[in-house]
């Protein structure tokens, strides 16, 4: 029996390459013969990258940029050729930050857009800008300023580009951008679906997790509709309904509207890179997985994609997972979820112990099929 193993990593746990060594090691234990491929997997967010460097052979561009809150940060960025490939997270995320300074009201994406304008100013001619992570809601106004872009409030006044200022733009000034984006392909590769602002959208469903109460996230919704509506006024295109637009706190639809960027699924990215699915056509088992498995799980995440896959040729699939949320698999069309909080003795302990547990959980699979 052929086994393909492609899952993203366990976030705060392990990397997807480890969860792999792992999943192989117990299903090793019971002396199998089968054959067995490894294929770690990245939905667009942090480590996306990493998993691109396997079979890309990246080169890095080190730099100083200013990280959320603008402070100076070491940050690195790939290239191969005349393509850049930059992590947000890397420059704007969500773990550079302590715990008590996350607040999207107060960060922004800059250094993002410091990155990117490093690559273009040394020649790269499409950016791939891989959102997932982000510790920011600022509608892509950071990156913008950072390329030039200013905005103003109703007095006039310069704005810095932080999320608790979208609501108080006014009007936006383009006459300190230098470049012409017209001849730069810059792409967003993302893993979420959600709108830019409403129930949905960037600030109601992702803004709690980077730090900000409910009257807060309100503001930020606020933020963004104002941002759209200005948008609007200054000819910027309409990224209201655009799936995809509320990625990384309104990254997506910012990128769209100032500098014309497509949005890309970070999974169907990351598949053409592996070409996973010439792997999947000659596989008899796929053993998939990722962190949680929640309602989120079927807007592009691994497990969605790589479910996806195996529903198109037919092949019987299989998850691990640390917790699974209830009646998720059946939905996914996943033949039987493994979860590591069911035999683990907390969260603490699943997250500290995985890789024993997923040894664990190998030498079961084995078993049981």
């Amino acid at each position: 029996m052929k086994i393909l193993i492609a899952p993203d990593k366990f976030k705060g746990s392990l990397s997807a390459s480890q969860v792999c060594d792992a999943i192989k090691k117990g299903i090793n234990t019971n002396k199998s013969q089968h054959e067995i491929e490894l294929c770690p997997m990245a939905d667009g967010g942090e480590g996306s990258i990493d998993i691109i460097n396997n079979y890309l052979s990246l080169k890095p561009v080190e730099l100083i940029v200013n990280d959320p809150l603008f402070r100076p940060i070491k940050s690195t960025y790939y290239f191969s050729d005349l393509t850049a490939y930059i992590e947000m997270s890397s420059a704007s995320g969500l773990t550079l930050l302590k715990k008590e300074e996350q607040n999207c009201m107060n960060t922004s994406s800059f250094g993002t857009g410091e990155l990117i304008k490093d690559a273009i100013s040394k020649g790269f001619k499409t950016i791939n800008l891989y959102v997932g992570g982000s510790a920011t809601n600022d509608g892509g106004i950071g990156i913008a300023s950072a390329l030039g872009f200013q905005f103003y409030d109703n007095s006039k006044r310069l704005l810095s580009p932080i999320g608790k200022n979208l609501v108080s733009i006014d009007s936006i000034n383009m006459s300190e951008v230098s470049f012409n984006f017209n001849n730069i392909d810059i792409n967003v590769i993302c893993d979420v679906n959600n709108l830019l602002h409403g129930k949905n959208g960037a600030a109601f469903v992702y803004a709690k997790q980077k730090g900000s109460d409910l009257i807060e996230i309100e503001e930020l919704d606020k933020g963004l509709v104002n941002l759209q509506s200005k948008l609007i006024k200054h000819s910027f295109p309409n990224i209201e309904n655009i799936p995809g637009s509320g990625a990384a706190g309104g990254v997506g639809g910012g990128m769209i509207a100032f500098f014309g960027a497509k949005l890309i699924s970070g999974i169907q990215n990351l598949i053409e890179v592996t070409q996973l699915e010439n792997i999947v056509k000659d596989c008899d088992l796929i053993i998939t997985g990722e962190g949680k498995i929640d309602n989120q799980t079927e807007k592009g995440k691994v497990i969605s994609g790589v479910c996806n896959l195996a529903r198109k040729y037919k092949k019987p699939i299989i998850a691990v997972c640390g917790h699974e949320d209830k009646n998720t698999s059946k939905e996914l069309g996943l033949k039987k979820v493994y979860t590591i909080l069911e035999r683990s003795n907390s969260i603490k302990d699943a997250i500290v112990n995985a890789e024993k547990y997923l040894i664990e959980i190998g030498s079961e699979i084995i078993v049981d099929i």
